[in-house]
């Protein structure tokens, strides 16, 4: 069990970010001129935090690439992945604006768009780490459950369970987006190094059925079973299936 995947079950929320901290930073030292993808969502701001408290320069050489995008929504939205990871980490690090790359929520033809982006992360030479998260109903990104995997980036619907989870951030929750662009699950798998964040009992559920559980596309997160490089952090509440200790 969890033969390619290293799991650091921490004790609370702080401590997991401190530990996704070192992680990050480790491969940070490894390859400071490499491309990093991001993810957004509530776990990864205490990563995000810790890492405007370092040195900026550390960051000056990196490539960002967001990992995903509402469709339609305009960049300075608040509630845009792409405002969100300025206002979180690029922002206060100073990384440069020709070193950031989100998909354009606001795209006249959002199919278009997922071919250019899937043309500048092939250009890029894809991923060297990718943060991720796990939703509620086992996706990474936007990459829903389904019957079949999606591996280029790609225009989604997205699920009522997602719509349910995230419309609350939205001042009127009709107005959350029921659409969005995703990084695929072959821009997600090529990263050299994968990093997944969990906290909180509501996922403990999925994340052992992702990590343990049958390689399926109805669990979209199982497939990190198959990559050669994960790291898992997650705080004591969304590892509490595993035994702590391994």
């Amino acid at each position: 069990m969890l033969s390619n995947i290293t799991l650091h079950i921490e004790d609370d929320y702080e401590a997991m970010s401190k530990k996704a901290t070192d992680v990050f930073i480790m491969a940070l030292s490894q390859k400071m001129r490499s491309v990093f993808g991001f993810a957004t969502g509530d776990t990864p701001k205490g990563l995000y935090r810790n890492l405007r408290t370092k040195d900026p320069y550390l960051f000056k050489r990196i490539t960002a690439f967001n990992l995903d995008e509402y469709y339609p929504i305009h960049p300075e939205n608040e509630q845009s992945y792409a405002y969100f990871m300025a206002k979180h980490l690029f922002d206060a690090i100073d990384l440069p604006q020709k070193q950031r790359h989100s998909p354009n929520g606001m795209a006249e033809d959002p199919i278009a768009e997922c071919e250019l982006y899937e043309q500048k992360l092939t250009a890029y030479g894809g991923i060297y780490f990718q943060v991720l998260g796990i939703g509620r109903n086992g996706h990474i990104g936007f990459n829903e459950p389904g019957e079949s995997w999606t591996a280029q980036t790609n225009y989604v619907p997205l699920t009522q369970s997602t719509i349910d989870a995230n419309s609350p951030n939205f001042l009127d929750p009709k107005d959350m987006p029921r659409h969005a662009i995703t990084t695929g699950m072959r821009g997600i798998m090529t990263a050299k190094q994968i990093m997944l964040l969990a906290s909180g009992e509501n996922k403990a559920e999925i994340l052992y059925k992702a990590l343990t559980g049958p390689v399926t596309p109805s669990v979209p997160a199982s497939v990190l079973q198959l990559h050669p490089d994960v790291t898992v952090v997650v705080d004591a509440a969304a590892g509490a299936l595993f035994p702590r200790g391994k």
